[in-house]
């Protein structure tokens, strides 16, 4: 314990020095010069100017130069920098200054006549004709610094009265234009504003294109406004087509001829090939690569259609998602010789790119548990793409993996073998044992997969026992939209047989019903369904949501199938099935405070309801808390369940097994930062807890039983008072958004100690916790 309260003494003596450090880049600049520090904005009005935040942000947004950036009141990059220009600098400040090393800005480098005109610029976009700004810049000799301020006088802003579109002798697009208006963006009453009017022309111009004017641009539109009307300062707004609009311009354009090429060799000489015809689209292959009837729903240009960029869009996600392909191109070219006066034509050719049709990867996984057990683990995956030349891929995987417990707490060498075998074939459309009709706009932005797979698995853990699972499913998944993705399990089945037991673990059992009883159900069969909105997608947006929701159903179908018995346990097949509901929720919420700096949120709510059948929730499908993805202060599953004490376990064995429940509760947040480059940071606090719903009159009369272990870990109204809490700082590596995660965290809320004992800060035995991407 000494030596590792040492190294942390010493981290932060070298994060002191640092600071002190950072703090200390005065004595290094020049006599004449002064740090520039920074800008400031004020705004004056001469009259009622709404959003007057906003106005200031667009002036801050234009403040030239960027002062040398300060962390923690410091300036880590500039003191380097300055460091090594020194005549021997040393290595450690070589290196640090190439990596986060900052040019010094001094308030010489100002230009504050630059900046006036450029803030005053932004201001006359925003309709405040006639502002005036004025700057000067504060410096403070005694500190060597100096910050600019920049004063914003605004005048009343020029409101928008009326806005209509002038007649033009183009007739179809003119028409087409005045229809569109209805979308506008620009309404009565708004403030004059330049971003918004080129807003305004980009929503035309998407509007033509999609009805077919492939040659449209936004230039060719132009905005008038009129103040002479007024003398209260408005205007109106004239929109209207420049003269020198091209022909081709300002008529629609029709598709008269689709080309596929499903297997496209990038710079491939001319070579013979067949051409199949299939839906008024023609697929050229020189062998079947790719059927043209599995490939055709994909493909949404068709013969005759109007120009439409969506189509072309979702036609290309379509086939990428596909999975088989390495590029999609889709090219359209003009067909002069078909050109009237009021239409174009166009031929459409799309290009696919296949990927290898095989592939193997090995995956080699160095392991650590929180019951002390570690050891490598390889697993080895074959893809075969494209299998029946349909789109279909089969993943083959198969997985040998060696554990060794390397503190047990006894003199026994504990040790785990795990060997498992998956294969699984995704088919890139839905099929049914019957035939359903779906409306096409259903899946206009991408058409849903069916998944088969089956798997088996083997667990030896010496001195304890052996397992044996068998899995099957089959299911589908689909993307709504890019945000939102469901997939559907209807068939799923799990079979668990637990083989050859120790007389050890038959003690563990005996002494806890609850875990005894959550191993002897072996077969689930039910059906899954997940949710997922994923609004992080959007990785520029300052508020970014997603949620996911899972239903997991086990038992209706096979109770209905078995005629529902008088049998007490009933089987199915001869095998006692489990049934039961459960429903979780993962919600998250990220906030960009900055440039890199985000707070990171995260709720989890699950539970777990037995029933018929089933008295105890498998112990597979049990919740279980602490670890690298949860409340980090504690081990994986050595949290809970409630305020049970895993010290006093009887069975005289890391009690890892006894601590899960079928409710479970958490709650995260991380600030995250950046370090240097790759290197990324961040402190964190986790809260959270696992509970059983079990009462002792459940258990059979006469039964021995854990008394602690169920009176403590149940879940009551006191649930609020058993909650582990940790907090704790991470380092994280980002690798081109490949994450290697370090978490090191100590409890500040232990739920097992005594009442009012419970809030201690144990930071002398932190958990280190080793991840790959972030925990939420």
């Amino acid at each position: 314990m000494f030596k590792k309260n040492k190294s942390i003494l010493s981290l932060l003596c070298f994060a002191s020095v640092l600071w002190l450090n950072g703090c200390s880049v005065k004595k290094y600049i020049p006599e004449d010069e002064l740090l520039y520090t920074g800008a400031e904005v004020k705004i004056e009005n001469e009259g009622e100017v709404e959003d007057v935040k906003n106005i200031k942000q667009q002036a801050e947004a234009v403040l030239r130069p960027e002062p040398n950036s300060k962390f923690l009141g410091m300036r880590p990059g500039l003191y380097f920098h300055y460091k090594a220009q020194q005549e021997n600098p040393g290595f450690i400040n070589k290196f640090f200054n190439k990596r986060i090393g900052e040019e010094p800005v001094y308030a010489s480098d100002v230009e504050l006549n630059e900046v006036e005109d450029i803030i005053l610029n932004r201001m006359e976009n925003k309709g405040f004709f006639y502002s005036r700004v004025s700057s000067a810049m504060n410096e403070n000799e005694e500190k060597q610094i100096a910050e600019a301020v920049y004063t914003v006088n605004l005048p009343k802003p020029y409101l928008l009265e009326n806005y209509e579109v002038e007649e033009s002798d183009t007739i179809g697009v003119y028409q087409e234009i005045q229809n569109s208006i209805s979308e506008t963006v620009i309404e009565p009453g708004m403030r004059f504003d330049l971003t918004e009017l080129k807003r305004e022309r980009e929503r035309i111009e998407a509007d033509l294109m999609q009805k077919g004017y492939y040659n449209f641009n936004p230039q060719f539109l132009i905005f008038e406004a009129d103040t002479n009307q007024y003398n209260n300062r408005k205007f109106d707004l004239y929109l209207r087509l420049k003269q020198e609009v091209p022909r081709e311009a300002a008529i629609p354009y029709r598709v008269e001829k689709v080309n596929v090429y499903p297997n496209y060799v990038i710079d491939s000489d001319s070579i013979q090939r067949d051409t199949v015809r299939l839906e008024g689209k023609n697929y050229i292959q020189e062998e079947i690569f790719f059927r043209p009837d599995r490939l055709d729903p994909y493909i949404l240009i068709e013969k005759g259609k109007l120009y439409s960029p969506e189509d072309s869009r979702y036609t290309s996600r379509r086939l990428t998602s596909i999975g088989a392909y390495k590029f999609v191109n889709i090219r359209y070219d003009e067909i002069d010789s078909l050109m009237t006066d009021t239409s174009g034509v166009l031929e459409a050719n799309i290009f696919l790119s296949p990927l290898n049709k095989r592939s193997l990867r090995a995956e080699l996984q160095a392991v650590t548990k929180s019951n002390d057990f570690a050891g490598p683990t390889l697993a080895l995956t074959y893809a075969n793409r494209n299998l029946f030349h349909g789109g279909e891929i089969l993943n083959l995987t198969g997985k040998f993996g060696y554990e060794w417990q390397i503190a047990s707490g006894d003199d026994r060498s504990l040790s785990s073998i795990l060997v498992g075998a998956e294969a699984d074939i995704i088919f890139p459309r839905m099929l049914f044992p019957f035939d359903i009709n779906f409306d096409n706009d259903w899946f206009k932005y991408s058409i849903p997969k069916t998944k088969v797979g089956v798997g088996f698995n083997y667990l030896s853990r010496s001195e304890l026992f052996r397992m044996y699972s068998i899995t099957g499913s089959y299911g589908y998944l689909w993307r709504a939209n890019r945000f939102i993705t469901h997939e559907l399990t209807p068939g799923s089945i799990n079979y668990v047989s637990l083989g050859q037991k120790t007389e050890e673990f038959e003690e563990i059992l005996r002494r806890n019903p609850y875990l005894r009883q959550s191993f002897n159900q072996q077969f689930i069969a039910g059906l899954l369904y997940s949710f997922t909105y994923n609004g992080m997608v959007d990785a520029n947006r300052t508020h970014q949501f997603f949620v996911n929701a899972n239903l997991d159903l086990a038992g209706q179908l096979v109770d209905l199938i078995s005629g529902g018995g008088d049998e007490e346990p009933k089987k199915f097949l001869g095998l006692e099935y489990a049934q039961y509901a459960k429903l979780d929720t993962d919600i998250r919420y990220h906030w960009k405070v900055g440039s890199d700096h985000k707070i990171a949120t995260r709720l989890f709510a699950g539970y777990g309801l037995p029933y018929g059948n089933s008295d105890i929730m498998p112990f597979s499908k049990q919740y279980f808390s602490g670890g690298p993805y949860s409340v980090r202060a504690f081990r994986i599953r050595s949290l809970g369940p409630g305020a049970y004490d895993p010290s006093n376990s009887e069975s005289g064995i890391n009690s890892y097994f006894d601590q899960a429940g079928n409710v479970r509760l958490e709650a995260n947040v991380e600030y995250r930062f950046p370090i240097i480059n790759v290197l990324k940071g961040a402190v964190f606090a986790d809260a959270g807890n696992v509970w059983h719903t079990q009462d002792v009159e459940d258990l059979e009369e006469g039964q021995d039983y854990n008394e602690e272990y169920i009176e403590k870990g149940r879940f009551g109204s006191d649930f609020l008072k058993e909650f582990g809490a940790g907090v704790g700082f991470g380092l994280r590596v980002d690798i081109q958004n490949f994450i290697i995660r370090f978490d090191l965290a100590a409890p500040v809320r232990t739920p097992w100690l005594e009442e009012g004992n419970r809030w201690r800060f144990d930071y002398d035995d932190p958990v280190l916790n080793f991840g790959i991407g972030y925990p939420f």
